[in-house]
């Protein structure tokens, strides 16, 4: 039985035979939902043929003009990097991340990110997402393939299946999604500068640490709409004061 609430998300896939072999990897695994944000390549000879029968998930994949969108509705989302970076964020190994997946899938849709074949996801895509994970391989060789990736977190996906069904932790966010997310961090930062407490030449790093202090927290709605009301009066009293 497909587990329907985890999606796959491909960006800016370059090579259309990639997101074939993605595709079999999640047929194989029991995965049926592939985003694709912006593929240069979709659909070709070789995608169908890599593929391998797995024609339904690339029929029925869904094509995005940006992350945003593709994960708007996700409960979570789990950016995979190659290489760690230098931006602190919190990180999984596969089994940890497949765990976390398991468990939030079952009370909402999830999402997992891979990025571009040869740079992965940009630091602005990686900040998109609660948590990495970063699959460990040889130090002097670590060259694993977009579909290979998949099939390493998928598998570990399906392992957690069979090994038990997740219940849902009652703190994992009551339904909060990306979108939810990024509208209060983008009215956070609105806030912040319209009560002079932004410095712009170090806005990117403060929201940076905010982002992660409030992944961290996993607000519910209820909690999510307390803070923007809290921003919105002092935007308010803000506003007053300059009239």
């Amino acid at each position: 039985m497909p587990m329907k609430n985890v999606r796959i998300v491909l960006v800016e896939t370059s090579h259309g035979g990639n997101i074939g072999a993605v595709a079999r990897a999640m047929k194989n695994m029991c995965l049926e939902d592939l985003a694709l944000v912006n593929p240069r390549q979709f659909m070709t000879e070789e995608c169908v043929a890599r593929a391998s029968g797995a024609d339904d998930i690339l029929h029925e994949a869904q094509v995005y003009r940006s992350l945003d969108e593709a994960v708007a509705d996700c409960s979570l989302v789990v950016g995979a990097s190659a290489r760690l970076r230098s931006v602190a964020w919190p990180q999984l190994d596969p089994r940890a991340c497949a765990g976390l997946v398991a468990q939030r899938a079952a009370g909402g849709r999830v999402a997992l990110v891979f990025g571009r074949e040869r740079t992965g996801l940009t630091n602005a895509e990686l900040e998109r997402c609660q948590y990495l994970v970063n699959i460990p391989s040889n130090p002097d060789y670590s060259s694993l393939n977009l579909g290979m990736a998949v099939q390493v977190l998928s598998y570990e996906l399906m392992m957690q299946r069979q090994g038990r069904s997740p219940s849902r932790d009652s703190g994992a966010g009551d339904g909060v999604t990306a979108a939810d997310m990024q509208g209060l961090f983008e009215h956070l930062e609105q806030a912040l500068e319209d009560i002079g407490f932004l410095d712009p030449r170090k806005s990117a790093k403060l929201m940076r640490r905010l982002k992660r202090l409030f992944y961290r927290a996993d607000p519910d709605m209820d909690e999510i709409k307390i803070l923007r009301g809290i921003l919105s009066a002092a935007q308010g009293r803000k506003s007053a004061r300059r009239n």
